[in-house]
């Protein structure tokens, strides 16, 4: 199987932990982030990645390269500048030539969610995006309707409320955990260009009547590591046996 890692981002919001190396090789319990997810994709059976990069990616290659690339294949997808997730995952589409679907995830978040049981509902569903979610407080919603479609977007912070396509039933409002499945079709329907989130990518397909649906993670551990203070705490929070596992 193939997945995408995103690594390119800045992590403005890791302060001077990320002013001489990027967010991916932030240490958390003796190891990168990039580490800790590269581990837990080749354990549920993903043997082919690409990974993202623009700020320090030469140092994300080289920390690649003496790793004898874990033992896989792994690519990169440079970016000349940082083109959000939908853009880069366009920028990468060379990379899923093979019909078959796809795995992507956000370094900074470590997650035990099975992987595989996450693609199996994916390709059972036959749908052109699957989004890992859950039940949590947040700044930022995904809106499903009752038959499990993503029909919209909510910002809390702002007030901002998008509704693409008229839902069936009552709306429910759940967290994204930075995880996605995609058939290869994604490509073919994406017609944004340039500089654009996946989230946006996702409210113009609803537009268009695509399907899109949410995969049901709460059972899952899940940790969003974009500051630097969630850290320490990574492993009271995930527990001992994720890290001696990885």
């Amino acid at each position: 199987m193939k997945a995408m890692i995103l690594a390119a981002g800045l992590g403005t919001r890791l302060g001077e932990y990320t002013s001489n190396k990027p967010k991916a090789l932030v240490e958390v319990e003796n190891a990168p982030l990039l580490e800790h997810v590269l581990h837990r994709l080749i354990r549920q059976g993903f043997t082919d990645i690409i990974i993202n990069v623009h700020h320090f990616a030469k140092l994300i290659r080289d920390f690649v390269v003496r790793n004898k690339n874990f033992g896989i294949n792994i690519q990169f997808s440079h970016e000349d500048f940082l083109l959000d997730t939908g853009g880069g995952l366009k920028h990468a589409s060379w990379f899923f030539d093979d019909e078959n679907p796809f795995l992507m995830c956000n370094v900074d978040v470590l997650t035990n969610l099975d992987l595989q049981m996450f693609m199996n509902f994916h390709v059972q569903n036959n749908c052109l995006a699957t989004v890992a979610v859950r039940q949590r407080e947040t700044q930022r919603y995904i809106l499903f309707d009752e038959t499990n479609q993503l029909v919209g977007w909510e910002s809390i912070a702002t007030g901002e409320k998008i509704v693409a396509k008229r839902p069936v039933g009552e709306l429910t409002r759940l967290s994204f955990m930075g995880v996605h499945a995609f058939s290869p079709q994604i490509f073919l329907k994406m017609n944004n260009v340039g500089v654009f989130s996946i989230i946006q990518a996702y409210i113009d397909l609803a537009k268009q009547g695509e399907k899109i649906i949410g995969y049901r993670g709460d059972a899952a551990k899940w940790l969003d590591l974009g500051r630097i203070e969630i850290f320490q705490r990574a492993k009271s929070i995930l527990g001992d046996d994720f890290f001696t596992s990885a």
